[in-house]
């Protein structure tokens, strides 16, 4: 099984969807979302899971909620900061404030209660087991009589 980016080039989108799908390119979020301004995925399959690097540096821990629903990895992030700055005759004062969303349909092979998360150096990474049913089967020899 090959895991393919989705992405949204024709006016319908790509009604046969690989595996990993991601519902913001499908339904077109994207244009909603600061013109495309979310972090980069990579999703890579080894023989017993599946492991997605959400780059998002600037954030801590503390600034994502990671959730599974109706088969579906959601991971939102925000975070906000301000400074005042107040002397005799004037006043600064800067804020921003960044947030996004991301979608991701789990193929059925995944072990969703077995999903792991870890963020380090800027970078929020899963780890999806895959059911043992999913997983390749070595070739079994068979014995000519």
């Amino acid at each position: 099984m090959s895991l393919i980016k989705f992405r949204n080039r024709r006016p319908w989108g790509n009604l046969i969807a690989p595996d990993f799908f991601d519902t913001d390119d499908f339904f077109g979020t994207r244009l909603w979302n600061n013109g495309g301004n979310e972090p980069a995925l990579n999703i890579k399959e080894t023989e017993d899971a599946f492991e997605v690097e959400l780059a998002a540096p600037g954030y801590s821990k503390k600034d994502f909620e990671v959730t599974i629903d109706d088969g579906c990895l959601n991971v939102m992030a925000e975070k906000s900061s301000s400074k005042k700055e107040k002397e005799e005759d004037y006043m600064r004062q800067e804020f921003s404030y960044n947030a996004f969303q991301k979608r991701l349909q789990l193929p059925d092979s995944v072990k969703e209660e077995n999903v792991k998360a870890h963020y380090k150096d800027g970078i929020l990474s899963f780890n999806l087991i895959k059911k043992e049913e999913a997983k390749k089967q070595k070739p079994k020899k068979i014995q000519i009589a």
